[in-house]
């Protein structure tokens, strides 16, 4: 969005009505982000279960990750028959993948993509990028550490990690779920304030409310 795209106007409906818009109060929430209260502990274990058996990955393809992810979906390595499976929109996604460096101006498209997925919801972190900046540590328009900005449920380590890794890392997520330790999603609303303050403090141009699903 453009700061035009975000003024207040008036509209005409379809219907020839007229009515006043405010982008910054109509086209987000403006609820801060909620805890998940699980079930009873069978059902929550049973839900658990599934959840970890059906992962719908929304890939960031920012770096070098890109490139490692996409043999998942070939037959060579079949990621489909462990229940992983690549979706287009936030909406249907589960965990969010960050496939390596993240500049500033995408972390702030980052964080709308994982605010927009429905919960519980997963964050996995591909490569040193993601860890301590890798390569870019010391760059000017790079993150170093995506944990500061988003709660990171897995991180799996390398320049870039070979799919087999990536395979690895997944199976790790998945018993993480199991065992009911997958937390990033709670975390990042107990700390939201926390969250919101590192996220403002490198995104100069802060257009957006600060929670919009």
């Amino acid at each position: 969005m453009s700061s035009k795209d975000l003024e207040k106007r008036r509209v005409t409906g379809p219907d020839g009505e007229q009515f006043d818009v405010d982008p910054m109060q109509d086209y987000f929430c403006q609820e801060r982000p909620k805890e998940h209260e699980p079930a009873n502990k069978v059902w929550e274990s049973f839900l658990n279960w599934a959840r970890a058996e059906s992962l719908w990955i929304l890939g960031y393809g920012t770096g070098c990750g890109a490139i490692e992810m996409r043999p998942l979906m070939t037959p060579r390595f079949d990621a489909y028959r462990y229940g992983i499976q690549w979706r287009p929109t936030p909406r249907q996604s589960n965990v969010l993948v960050i496939g390596g460096y993240l500049s500033v101006k995408t972390l702030k498209r980052v964080i709308r993509s994982y605010e927009q997925m429905q919960g519980p919801k997963y964050v996995v972190a591909l490569g040193s990028c993601t860890i301590n900046g890798g390569m870019y540590w010391d760059s000017y328009n790079t993150i170093n550490r995506l944990d500061k900005y988003l709660p990171v449920d897995i991180y799996i380590t390398g320049c870039m990690p070979r799919p087999e890794s990536l395979l690895a890392g997944f199976e790790a997520l998945k018993k993480l779920i199991k065992e009911g330790k997958g937390e990033g999603q709670n975390l990042y609303a107990r700390n939201f304030d926390e969250y919101k303050a590192n996220q403002k403090k490198i995104i100069r141009d802060w257009d957006m409310p600060d929670y919009n699903w």
